[in-house]
């Protein structure tokens, strides 16, 4: 698709904190994390919905964010990572891996402040801090 973000991104026409990349899928930080190290799985190959991702191509998709929540949990010294596809603002299948440094950190405050047909972008952090942080999980993977 010539007007996905995440197919942008996939073919290297805009810029990412890459965690890691083969021939069929990308892990990158999220520019507007739930918590520090949130990461996003994509197929390279444009997918709307996680449901019609080939069983191959979610199978590689979570074995990725699982290695992923393994770094993070040795990163960040979490009890628990989530792991969860969502379709709300990019419509491109995508896993969220986010460290859990609280019960209710997937279970965004913005939601339950601004009411449910309302959201509240995270800010996002510095460049310096999103460069240390996606180095910090590339080299823990």
């Amino acid at each position: 698709m010539t007007d996905c973000l995440f197919c942008k991104i996939a073919a290297g026409e805009l810029p990412a904190y890459t965690l890691y990349e083969d021939t069929h899928i990308l892990a990158f930080l999220d520019l507007h994390p739930i918590r520090k190290g949130h990461a996003l799985v994509i197929p390279k190959a444009h997918v709307v919905w996680f449901e019609d991702l080939p069983e191959d191509l979610a199978t590689r998709i979570t074995s990725c964010a699982q290695r992923i929540a393994r770094a993070m949990k040795r990163l960040y010294a979490v009890e628990r990572v989530s792991m969860f596809y969502t379709g709300i603002h990019v419509p491109h299948a995508h896993a969220h891996v986010v460290p859990m440094f609280h019960v209710h950190d997937v279970t965004s405050a913005a939601y339950l402040r601004d009411g449910a047909d309302q959201f509240s972008t995270p800010p996002q952090l510095q460049k310096s801090e999103m460069v240390q942080i996606a180095l910090d999980l590339k080299n823990n993977l």
